[in-house]
């Protein structure tokens, strides 16, 4: 009868031990351990504070249209896809971080430098004077890079721009 009592006392101080160790253990490990809702570490945003911060991004995002692309001035057009068309004999010269797609007529790259204007769609690099494939995304990597009508195009380019362009 003695080892009996001796055995559940034993297993009664183990499991009564193992239950304290987790919760000592566990207590650090807590998801809210030391941070307040609504404090810097964890703030409260309202629906109404999201709108109103998309709705500034909006109003101050771009001018759009074009304020004279023909003479050689710049265009904004921040986030905003344009359809531009590129006379004969004219350039569209990108700022550096704009995408144009080219959607009709033939197109070669332009370049002031040895550097050419990159090919997203390919995942190449098209040097200046070579031929720019319709339907593919091209990203400049600089200003002075561009997209001018091949010298056997009699109609103008048709492109979308999405970013700062001129036309010289």
């Amino acid at each position: 009868m003695k080892q009996k009592l001796v055995k559940i006392v034993s297993a009664t101080v183990l499991v009564t031990a193992g239950v304290w160790i987790g919760v000592v253990i566990a207590k650090p490990l807590e998801a809210n351990s030391g941070v307040t809702p609504g404090s810097i570490e964890d703030p409260v945003v309202t629906k109404s504070y999201v709108d109103e911060q998309i709705a500034k991004l909006n109003a101050g995002g771009s001018s759009g249209g074009n304020t004279g692309g023909s003479n050689g001035s710049v265009t904004e057009t921040s986030n905003k896809l344009e359809v531009v068309e590129i006379p004969v004999g004219k350039t569209l010269i990108a700022a550096g971080g704009s995408e144009v797609v080219v959607r009709s007529g033939k197109a070669v790259a332009f370049s002031f430098d040895a550097s050419g204007i990159s090919d997203l769609t390919d995942g190449v690099d098209i040097k200046n004077g070579k031929n720019v494939p319709n339907n593919h995304l091209l990203w400049f990597p600089r200003d002075g890079r561009g997209v001018k009508g091949h010298a056997d195009e009699k109609k103008s380019v048709t492109v979308i721009v999405k970013g700062k362009y001129s036309l010289k």
